[in-house]
């Protein structure tokens, strides 16, 4: 901002009460044109003169209470959020169109992905990464997230690697200390850090192009896409080698997200990370605080129901719910993992497959769309544009789109519930079963 007659002021716990004083003095007034800071800008004793608009930089950092804590201080503010893995729930909120959301998709100029490595826990491996990277003069980085046992991982990569000059840097170290250490690092006079996740956010070392993380599988999936784009930052070829127990190496969500890391190693993959994260994790709840988590309890169609509801009541726009029927027939597997383990005689397939629409996005806003169809000619429309977008329909998509019609069929004659169990069909109405003949229809 040199060229332009803007004044600039940083507000932090880091600046003296003197300095912190004059600063909101001045912002009372309107004599700082722009401010940056930490939480503290969102204290109580902070007052604007003529606020315009707020950048809130790596949103995933920040719990729901403190958003609707910015909520209420800007709320005729412009808000622009900036993320590389933005949380399940504001995802979310972008695609339902209650925030507009844009994506940065080209990279800085020769940049190159990282390499991303998965494997169980092998001290050779370790050993190899680290003098693989000090043979090209670079520098590594390995995190081990438990300060009380960091002085003995210290002590083994100096045993593996007893050429490497070792250091440690941890949150918990005397804050000199801790700049020294980084420092030194910065001007290549240590070969590898051993830290914790207090590199993840922040720091820009061209030369560090080697990543070792210890127990992956305790991160989440945001956390080991930062931690990975610590490495990469210059022209160089860079690696990411993430160490799982041995026993882990084929179940759990844990290794769902670790194998999501590893297939979206390309250049800004950060927002189809977030995508598959929102896909493991669920959406959380719009109006509570929770920021991932399955909508299940009140069903996927519900929920969409109800959101364009708020959505295009906010809008001031008119919406026809149509009724909500709730399907459960006892041979339909609706979706892939229980068709997956259940298998084709057991049960029938009713859902996208990932084979049929691979991009995860893609695959939530299908899914959206069917369940917010509430008329015959909305049905067909979808059904038109999903054949020309994606191709001829599998078997899975086909019942996918019967389902949705005999839901469409169900609401328009005033049934409320669907069911078939053991090869009887209950009907409810009102509240009330509908029997033939004081039986149920088979």
């Amino acid at each position: 901002m040199l060229d332009y007659p803007v004044r600039i002021e940083m507000l932090s716990r880091f600046r003296s009460q003197g300095e912190q004083r004059k600063i909101l003095e001045l912002l009372r007034q309107g004599g700082v044109d722009i401010v940056i800071g930490t939480h503290r800008l969102i204290s109580g004793d902070v007052v604007f003169k003529d606020l315009g608009l707020v950048v809130i930089d790596e949103e995933q950092r920040f719990g729901v209470l403190h958003k609707e804590k910015f909520k209420e201080l800007f709320k005729l503010v412009d808000v622009l959020t900036l993320s590389a893995t933005p949380i399940p729930r504001t995802l979310y909120l972008s695609l339902v169109g209650a925030k507009d959301m844009s994506t940065i998709e080209t990279p800085p100029l020769n940049r190159l992905p990282v390499e991303t490595i998965v494997c169980g826990y092998d001290e050779r491996i370790i050993r190899d990464a680290i003098n693989r990277e000090l043979e090209r003069q670079g520098q590594v980085y390995f995190l081990h997230n438990r300060v009380q046992t960091i002085d003995r991982v210290r002590e083994k990569i100096v045993d593996l690697v007893p050429q490497a000059r070792v250091e440690i840097g941890h949150g918990q170290m005397d804050s000199d200390e801790l700049e020294e250490v980084m420092a030194r690092f910065v001007a290549g006079k240590i070969d590898v850090l051993v830290c914790t996740t207090i590199i993840e956010s922040g720091l820009d070392i061209p030369n560090a192009n080697t990543i070792v993380i210890d127990r992956a599988d305790r991160f989440g999936l945001a956390d080991l896409y930062q931690l990975r784009g610590r490495v990469g930052r210059a022209e160089h070829k860079a690696y990411a080698y993430l160490l799982l127990p041995r026993e882990m190496m084929t179940i759990g969500a844990a290794r769902k997200r670790i194998n999501a890391i590893k297939q979206y190693s390309s250049l800004g993959a950060g927002f189809r990370i977030a995508m598959r994260d929102l896909e493991i994790r669920g959406a959380g709840s719009i109006l509570g605080t929770a920021q991932s988590g399955h909508i299940m309890a009140i069903g996927f169609d519900l929920y969409c129901q109800l959101l364009k509801q708020a959505v295009a009541q906010l809008k001031g726009r008119r919406f026809q719910p149509r009724l909500e029927v709730d399907l459960r027939i006892d041979f339909v597997a609706t979706n892939e993992a229980e068709f997956a383990q259940l298998g084709p005689e057991r049960r029938i397939s009713a859902f996208v497959p990932a084979n049929y629409v691979s991009d995860t996005g893609l695959r939530i806003k299908a899914y959206r769309e069917i369940a917010e169809t509430s008329t015959r000619d909305q049905f067909d429309r979808v059904q038109r544009e999903w054949r020309d977008r994606f191709g001829k329909f599998p078997e899975a998509v086909d019942n996918l789109f019967l389902l949705a019609e005999i839901k469409l069929a169900a609401a328009k004659a005033g049934i409320s519930r669907v069911e078939v169990r053991e090869r009887k069909l209950m009907l409810t109405r009102r509240g009330e079963f509908i029997l033939v003949d004081g039986k149920f229809p088979v």
